[in-house]
């Protein structure tokens, strides 16, 4: 959650009002911040976390256990919000082989299809922000993110150890479905 806590309050894209979904939610800590940022507890904002595991109950915060690769995914969401979100949020991490090169294609893998999945419920002006790992995106992903965002950033907060492979890509200001 720190990190998500970082880079918001570096690039405050989390406002109140806002509907924002939580990819790979579990155990619900980004959850919980977005939520506090867009005042959910007000009735302002709306958080939407989605996972394929079971989670704990989060005040504010509403739960789908599905996949969102389901091809219905993205109307159930929008049926549950009411339209089309803001944010789409991912801290998913693609399960580990062990090999470098393997897993980094399953991070890009994940990485492109969260950003497939933003594409179909982000409203125009949305953000989408993911983590991936070592030299950040590959060409066809940040080129797909710059053809549908703009800017396009990779961000590395304080809070992921400096020895970490760990990042981030930040894609602001979407341009909506042509």
């Amino acid at each position: 959650a720190y990190k998500l806590i970082e880079i918001d309050d570096k690039f405050r894209f989390l406002k109140v009002g806002q509907n924002v979904v939580d990819l790979g939610a579990a155990p619900g800590g980004w959850s919980q911040v977005a939520a506090a940022r867009v005042k959910a507890d007000e009735g302002k904002g709306h958080v939407v976390a989605i996972d394929l595991l079971e989670m704990d109950a989060i005040p504010h915060v509403d739960f789908m256990q599905l996949d969102f690769l389901d091809h219905d995914a993205p109307d159930k969401l929008k049926s549950l919000i009411g339209g089309l979100a803001d944010v789409v949020l991912s801290d998913m991490a693609a399960n580990t082989t062990g090999h470098r090169k393997t897993d980094q294609l399953r991070i890009i893998g994940l990485v492109e299809e969260a950003a497939g999945f933003a594409r179909e419920v982000l409203a125009p002006g949305g953000v989408f922000l993911a983590k991936v790992r070592h030299g950040g995106t590959d060409e066809d992903l940040l080129a797909m993110l710059k053809r549908d965002f703009a800017p396009v950033k990779h961000v590395k907060p304080q809070a992921s150890r400096a020895d970490s492979s760990e990042l981030f890509v930040l894609a602001l200001g979407f341009r909506g479905l042509t």
